[in-house]
């Protein structure tokens, strides 16, 4: 006798391929295909969200989006699904997509929670580092490293955007690093605002060669009073130009 299969799972999709005779490795090469095209639609509109490239309040056309990447309407509709989630797009219904507003009042509850969260964060990077990222960290390094004296600001920002991605994968804890990445994103449209404004960007940027190397040392203490601080200091220089 054949055993059941387990509750909530049902044989009836394999069984429908194989009728029609669709390779099943087919369709899941298709499916996976479908979520990286997504995924590529989401990093470049978000990219040009937090940067302000696409300002504040500015329509998103669909399918000019998909021109530019080359991709069909559906990664874009779900890129925007995933990026309405996380409040950088607001839809309107029979009016249609555009960049959400930014609200300067927000700042004080992003940093908030991003203190807590962000140190705890640096914290478990350094307890759970692993091989393969230790090789990145010291690879991040090296750019801090070649990027002094420099006053390319977006690139400076882009290496700080990189470093702090970088710590939440390596907490190991998903619901975490989707909740920062989340919360960073909100803030970055925050800083582009007063990019051009802020006294001390490069220093700002440069604390994290101390972060890295308190998470390398497997010093999560130092970690988590080095990324807080951080956060707490480029708020206070916000504050003074806004």
């Amino acid at each position: 006798m054949q055993p059941s299969p387990p509750a909530g799972r049902t044989t009836a999709a394999p069984r429908a391929a194989q009728r029609s005779g669709a390779p099943l490795d087919g369709r899941r090469a298709a499916a996976g295909s479908r979520e990286l095209l997504a995924d590529r639609a989401y990093a470049e509109l978000r990219d040009q969200i937090v940067t302000l490239r696409i300002a504040p309040g500015a329509p998103i056309n669909e399918d000019l989006l998909g021109e530019q990447l080359e991709m069909g309407r559906t990664p874009v509709r779900e890129a925007i699904k995933r990026l309405a989630l996380e409040n950088l797009v607001t839809v309107f219904p029979r009016r249609g997509t555009f960049a959400s507003e930014i609200n300067i009042t927000d700042l004080a509850h992003i940093s908030d929670v991003r203190m807590q969260l962000e140190g705890h964060a640096a914290s478990r990077a350094a307890e759970r580092l692993s091989e393969a990222q230790r090789a990145e960290l010291d690879e991040l390094l090296v750019d801090l490293g070649h990027s002094q004296g420099s006053d390319d600001v977006e690139a400076l920002m882009a290496l700080d955007a990189r470093v702090h991605r970088f710590i939440y994968r390596c907490a190991d804890n998903p619901y975490l690093e989707e909740t920062l990445a989340r919360y960073f994103n909100l803030s970055l449209r925050i800083w582009h605002l007063v990019l051009d404004r802020l006294p001390h960007l490069f220093a700002r940027v440069h604390e994290h060669d101390d972060v890295l190397h308190a998470i390398a040392a497997g010093d999560s203490e130092r970690a988590r009073a080095v990324l807080e601080e951080h956060i707490a200091t480029f708020e206070r220089e916000i504050r003074t130009v806004l």
